[in-house]
């Protein structure tokens, strides 16, 4: 049963526009995400989803419009800034640390950590190795969290596709976003990986976080989110609760078919 939607808008789209060369990619695009809650955008091919999403996380810069999270706007900030402000965004195609551990994937997703700093080391070793310490402890709990505590120690490279899309989760979780934006989480994974990492989303949405997903799988989109959001040609065409969504004939004829 999905929860009732909170009111307070945690992550808003105010009128965003880009374009490359002569094609507008996102067009005048609108939309705003509830805290705690799961919202799913989907559209065809082309629509501008990614593009959005990457506008969102400072990985392209708007030509035009504006981004919120909470009270911080955040379009042109480095990425790295929405980072610490507390967005996050995972990968369709994981861009794991091959040749590092699982651990150590996650660690240097570690956020505010002394040891990054190579004067903190020289004058606060103390503090930099309580913090690591720390830091690790967390990492741990977070890979029991997504079930991959028995591979702490393996080398990413040899993960499966579905955990390495857990291990994408799990490196965002050390950074303790307020909203995570998900691409395609489930693409590529068998049907009860699946269902275990979208069980897993729920749980830490109970737990206080936001999340936003683009995703294909239309039986995750109706049955896990709150509310859906349909992009077609750079804009928003309709935003509902999924069974308002599915039944709108605008999204009936630009994506899901008749």
């Amino acid at each position: 049963m999905n929860a009732p939607l909170p009111e307070q808008r945690i992550l808003r789209v105010q009128r965003v526009r880009k374009s490359f060369g002569g094609i507008r990619a996102v067009d005048d695009c609108s939309l705003s995400i509830a805290a705690q809650s799961i919202t799913g955008l989907i559209g065809p091919n082309g629509a501008g989803k990614s593009t959005l999403f990457n506008l969102i996380a400072g990985l392209y810069r708007p030509d035009g419009g504006a981004i919120w999270l909470s009270d911080s706007r955040i379009d042109g900030l480095p990425p790295f800034e929405i980072v610490h402000l507390g967005l996050t965004k995972t990968w369709q195609i994981p861009h794991e640390l091959r040749n590092m551990t699982v651990l150590e994937n996650l660690m240097l997703g570690a956020k505010n950590n002394p040891g990054e700093h190579l004067l903190n080391i020289l004058v606060r070793p103390t503090v930099v190795r309580r913090e690591e310490r720390a830091w690790r402890t967390r990492a741990r709990e977070i890979l029991r969290l997504t079930q991959l505590d028995g591979l702490a120690d393996e080398y990413a490279k040899s993960l499966s596709g579905g955990q390495k899309k857990l291990l994408e989760l799990a490196r965002a979780l050390m950074t303790e976003p307020a909203v995570v934006l998900l691409d395609e989480p489930v693409a590529g994974v068998n049907l009860t990986l699946a269902a275990s990492l979208m069980d897993l989303i729920e749980r830490l949405r109970q737990a206080g976080r936001t999340f936003f997903l683009i995703e294909h799988d239309m039986n995750v989109v109706m049955n896990r989110c709150d509310r859906v959001i349909v992009m077609h040609q750079g804009r928003t065409i309709a935003d509902g609760t999924p069974a308002s969504v599915k039944a709108n004939p605008a999204v009936i004829d630009s994506y899901l078919g008749g």
